[in-house]
């Protein structure tokens, strides 16, 4: 079957996925592993593993919601099916959903990934962190059940969940991961470290500086990372500085709230697939 990630999610990845599989292909990775440090929708790994590209997938995210999800997803399946069966698509039902997601202390762990979810279905452009003034005004003047089909998204989660003996969740910083899960993963192990997913989540946060963390996680990849790697950045002089001895495409990714380029850097052992032209990252 088709498989397509039950999340609407900002800055999403699921048009990397035919490059993530050339990757595979090229570099004899095929039932191998693969890890991704931002998970978000999870469209790339479970498109691999959905179509028999790897025999695990390991998925993290540092945001506790992200993870409340796909853990809701793995653990609760029944219970989340259920409350998308059951729940009323309006703006009472949008206002309490949204109070969950800020004050998610209050909440279950199930709790919070159904309001993660139904955010992501209902909100302009599947927008979560920073969403503005003039985006919040959105909500009045689209319908917001437009993509809120209930039968195909119960069908997508349980779909996922068929598959839950290949994937390990995790809550961490990317660095923990870096440092705790690569180590125990086979050498046919592949991990993509998305930083633009992960400064759309944080842009926000008053006084988080991306680029220490970037330098920070660069040092990191060099130390401690055997396995294959590749790992996406803005395109900026310093991002371009920290990792210029690596092989690199430069790309526009229109699947973001500023249709930024982006830059994609690869370990040195990797056999980068043959493309014409690096925005066909984009639909490869």
């Amino acid at each position: 079957m088709k498989f397509n990630t039950p999340l609407r999610y900002q800055g999403g990845r699921d048009k990397l996925a035919g490059f993530m599989k050339m990757v595979f292909e090229k570099n004899n990775l095929l039932g191998g592993h693969y890890v991704e440090s931002s998970a978000g929708s999870a469209a790339i790994g479970l498109n691999l593993l959905t179509y028999g590209y790897v025999s695990c997938i390991h998925l993290n995210d540092s945001n506790p919601a992200v993870y409340a999800f796909w853990s809701s997803v793995i653990n609760q399946t029944e219970a989340l099916c259920k409350a998308i069966h059951d729940v009323k698509i309006t703006r009472e039902e949008w206002q309490r959903q949204n109070n969950i997601l800020n004050f998610p202390e209050n909440h279950s762990l199930l709790e919070v990934g159904f309001s993660f979810f139904f955010l992501t279905r209902t909100n302009p452009s599947g927008i979560l962190w920073g969403i503005t003034d003039d985006e919040k005004n959105q909500y009045g003047h689209w319908r917001t059940d437009a993509r809120f089909n209930k039968i195909d998204l119960i069908r997508r989660i349980e779909w996922i969940a068929m598959h839950r003996s290949s994937i390990r969740l995790y809550n961490l910083e990317t660095a923990d991961v870096i440092k705790t899960v690569l180590p125990l993963l086979p050498g046919k192990t592949l991990m993509y470290l998305d930083f633009y997913s992960d400064c759309e989540k944080r842009w926000h946060q008053e006084k988080y500086d991306m680029h220490s963390t970037y330098l920070n996680i660069a040092n990191l990849i060099k130390a401690h990372i055997t396995q294959y790697w590749i790992a996406s950045f803005d395109y900026t002089p310093q991002t371009m500085e920290v990792y210029k001895s690596y092989p690199f495409m430069i790309y526009k990714n229109a699947h973001n709230r500023y249709k930024s380029v982006e830059a994609m850097f690869f370990c040195k052992k990797l056999i980068i697939p043959n493309l014409d032209n690096s925005s066909d990252l984009k639909s490869a």
